[in-house]
Formats: C-alpha cells, sequence, structure tokens
C-alpha cells in the first residue's frame, strides 16, 4: 500500500533506522543524507518518510508531503551554504531512479552544466 513501509526498500530500511546513513537533517516527514555515490562535492538525498515509489506518485497522493521534500531540499542547501544548486527527481529506471522511493538529489559545490547528463 502506498505511504507504507516497504520490507525490500533502502530508504525505507534507512528512515527504520536498520541500515546506516549520515544524516544531515529531519524533519517530521522527511529524512536528509548523503548520497554514498556522490555526483558533486556536496549531493544530499532528501526523502519522504513514507513510501512512494516516485515523485509524481508522491505528489499525486500527498501533495503537502511533496512540499515538505522540496522545502527541506532547500532547507539542506542552505545549511550546506550552497548558494547555487540543484534539485533533481529521477522517475523510472531510464531516468536513472535506482532506488524506488520518491526522492530528491541536492546537488552543489561545483558548477553544474546545461544540460544534464
Amino acid at each position: 500500500m502506498a505511504g507504507e513501509p516497504q520490507d525490500d526498500c533502502l530508504f525505507c530500511k534507512i528512515v527504520a533506522g536498520q541500515v546506516p546513513a549520515t544524516v544531515v537533517r529531519e524533519s517530521e516527514t522527511t529524512l536528509a543524507f548523503r548520497d554514498i555515490n556522490p555526483q558533486a562535492p556536496t549531493h544530499i538525498l532528501v526523502i519522504p518518510k513514507a513510501h512512494y515509489r516516485d515523485a509524481a506518485a508522491l505528489a499525486a497522493a500527498e501533495p503537502a508531503l511533496a512540499a515538505d521534500v522540496v522545502r527541506e531540499a532547500g532547507a539542506v542547501a542552505e545549511e550546506e551554504k550552497l548558494e547555487s544548486y540543484r534539485t533533481v527527481f529521477n522517475t523510472g529506471a531510464g531516468a536513472g531512479q535506482t532506488v524506488f522511493h520518491a526522492h530528491a538529489h541536492v546537488l552543489g559545490g561545483r558548477g553544474l552544466q546545461w544540460p544534464p547528463g
């Protein structure tokens, strides 16, 4: 069921404390932690504590929670003292999503080219 923890989800296990992560920020509804395979000097993931497959599913089911994720991404960037940063939601394997639990990537600390990828 959407929103419920999934036994086979890495991020649900991080939320539950079953898998370690370097947490940088936590709210009632979100968790932010450093990516284990950083693509920029600062690369932090912001996830909802509730499980949704991707950002589109999250926004459709719980728009306020989707807003929490985006707001926390901004708070993370501020705490990390990023003057410029990118927030990315990958949706689907073809777009690079490897963990199917909605999450925002906060990337910064270097110039980010456009177009990405």
